[in-house]
């Protein structure tokens, strides 16, 4: 081959390269693009194409296309089997389809591969949660804190899932941590407003449900919280609206909160 040809190919290659391991900011088709022609030039050694599949796999999972995004991590454990990351993004692609029970088994399969991975850990409790296995949920919780500290979003679901057990005060110290740490997380706010609920303090409630509100408008959980909250301050016109609010985005919204403890 030519040497201006060589090179042309060597660039391609690099460029493949690039596309396939980007981020997030890179647009899904592009990363797509890229790990499939790694993948289809028959040149590629088995560790790097294992990685390909996962990137290619994460790519598609961004795209909401689970099931191809299930293939590809399939294909990455089959060329690398101690290879933890498509374990666990398998899960998490289980997960975000709703197959909760995969989810877990894929999430096992990581934690036995690498027993110090605290994301899989809370990668777990958040299927448990979906499972409403809320004590399996704070156990994985603690447990991927202890391994990794910083991971604010399993300190916000260890929140959540107190909140809904009744473990009132240390889930209002771990929403606190997470909210003092700099996070303006929806979620985070959600939690905490519905253990300033069940706590009593209505006004307090009402406060984290509009901060959760302001970030994600169509949070069915804190339009139905907030109402709750503004029922039990006297306020009936407000309260009602956010609930019959909440109620046209689920329509079994208060059957959740019924789980909570909160009627």
């Amino acid at each position: 081959m030519p040497a201006a040809a060589q090179q042309a190919q060597k660039n391609s290659h690099l460029k493949s390269i690039e596309q396939c391991n980007g981020t997030d900011r890179i647009p899904v088709q592009v990363r797509v693009a890229g790990c499939t022609a790694l993948i289809n030039s028959g040149d590629t050694k088995p560790a790097a194409l294992a990685l390909a599949y996962n990137n290619r796999g994460n790519a598609f999972a961004a795209a909401a296309e689970y099931d191809r995004a299930i293939s590809d991590f399939d294909r990455a454990i089959e060329l690398a089997s101690n290879y933890v990351k498509p374990v666990n993004n398998r899960g998490v692609a289980y997960l975000r389809k709703g197959a909760y029970e995969d989810a877990v088994k894929s999430f096992d399969e990581a934690i036995r591969l690498d027993p110090a991975y605290g994301s899989a850990f809370a990668n777990r409790a958040e299927a448990y949660l979906k499972l409403n296995r809320y004590d399996r949920a704070v156990q994985d919780f603690d447990e991927a804190i202890r391994l990794d500290p910083n991971l604010t979003w399993a300190r916000s679901g260890r929140c959540w899932t107190r909140a809904i057990i009744g473990e009132l005060q240390a889930g209002l110290d771990d929403c606190d941590k997470v909210i003092q740490s700099g996070s303006n997380d929806a979620a985070t706010y959600d939690s905490r407003a519905l253990i300033r609920l069940k706590m009593g303090q209505f006004a307090a409630a009402v406060d984290d449900y509009s901060s959760a509100l302001r970030l994600a408008p169509n949070l069915a959980s804190a339009l139905y919280g907030r109402g709750l909250a503004r029922l039990r301050q006297g306020d009936s016109a407000g309260g009602d609206r956010d609930v019959a609010a909440a109620k046209l985005i689920d329509l079994k919204v208060a059957d959740a909160f019924a789980r909570y403890g909160v009627q």
